[in-house]
């Protein structure tokens, strides 16, 4: 990072990852602003917060960003799930929020970059454009969930632990002495149902679902469903219908209220039609082969993306794929570059 202008800023969550960022840019000579989002009432406690910021020798603010993240990323995941699409908040809050509203209130103090936590990478591609990469930790990398980014945001950000493991982030948080919360563990679940229960918490936002039936994909009926708000697709789980191999769902009907299954052979689709989609690269006027990212740890499957539109394609696999849901994110990837992101407006039959 070098030639790293001081009017920077730091995206603080309290965990290790936000943390080792921080630190990288001090190493380079910087003293980024340190920013924490409260986006919820979970979080990490204030005093917790206020200790790592001060182990780092930096100065923190807090915004309360709660209204705009309730309206632009929960009331979006809860009017997904009613409509039989299956949400992905932490891409939507990415890029509503995180580098979405937040960018704005910075720029508007004069401060002109942007660093967080994630695992990803940047750097200059062989068209000699600036580029969104996959992080060298495979199993770490976030990159998926930031192919909906504004091209013309990524000479702003910065992001530090692109080139490294989470190994060495954790071992350099040790050595730093940085205090750690044992409230924090590893995330894993969304940060606003730290418990996971998403039917729970739905129905607590927009009241019950309504049970209603079970089909194949003939659409005979095979049993009762609890609610929509039960099923994604792709689920095998809690189905409870016997069955000479297992069902999975493959269709979400919210006009009729039913939920269409299919055995794991039936299911498998040829491809997708993305739409939304965001390009961080010259918009493709005519086919493209690429690697199609379905959801986050899909391995991905080589697939020829043929535009639309300027916002949409139609995306066609080398193989069939499973759980190919209806609202979740596709990115598109050439080796370890991310081309763009859309949402998945609907399966191929």
């Amino acid at each position: 990072m070098p030639g790293l202008d001081q009017r920077v800023a730091v995206a603080l969550s309290g965990g290790m990852d936000s943390a080792i960022a921080a630190a990288l840019l001090i190493q380079q000579g910087c003293q980024p602003l340190a920013v924490h989002l409260r986006l919820c009432d979970h979080g990490p406690p204030a005093g917790h917060l206020a200790t790592l910021a001060r182990g780092l020798g930096l100065r923190l603010r807090e915004m309360d960003l709660r209204q705009e993240f309730s309206r632009r990323v929960v009331d979006y995941f809860v009017s997904e799930y009613s409509r039989g699409r299956t949400p992905n908040p932490c891409v939507q809050c990415n890029a509503a929020i995180k580098f979405g509203r937040l960018w704005e209130l910075l720029r508007a103090e004069g401060l002109n970059r942007l660093a967080t936590g994630h695992y990803a990478r940047l750097q200059t591609a062989a068209d000699g454009a600036l580029g969104l990469y996959r992080g060298v930790d495979r199993r770490k990398d976030q990159s998926y969930f930031l192919s909906r980014l504004p091209r013309e945001l990524l000479p702003h950000l910065l992001f530090p632990l692109g080139e490294m493991t989470k190994t060495e982030v954790r071992r350099r948080y040790r050595e730093l002495g940085l205090p750690v919360n044992p409230d924090c563990p590893e995330s894993v679940e969304l940060c606003f149902i730290p418990q996971g229960h998403y039917p729970d918490f739905i129905r607590a936002r927009r009241g019950p679902g309504t049970p209603g039936e079970l089909v194949d994909l003939q659409g005979r009926t095979l049993g009762r469903h609890r609610g929509l708000e039960h099923y994604t697709v792709g689920q095998r789980r809690g189905l409870g219908i016997p069955a000479r191999e297992p069902y999975y769902v493959a269709e979400i009907h919210p006009e009729t209220n039913r939920v269409v299954l299919g055995y794991k052979n039936e299911v498998r689709s040829p491809g997708l039609i993305a739409g939304r989609i965001n390009w961080l690269i010259e918009p493709p006027a005519q086919d493209l082969e690429a690697l199609a990212v379905i959801r986050y740890r899909h391995p991905g499957v080589a697939a020829r993306i043929t535009p639309l539109s300027a916002a949409a394609a139609q995306v066609i696999f080398a193989a069939p794929q499973s759980a190919v849901a209806p609202g979740q994110a596709v990115a598109f990837y050439l080796d370890d570059r991310v081309l763009g992101g859309g949402w998945i407006e609907e399966r191929l039959k």
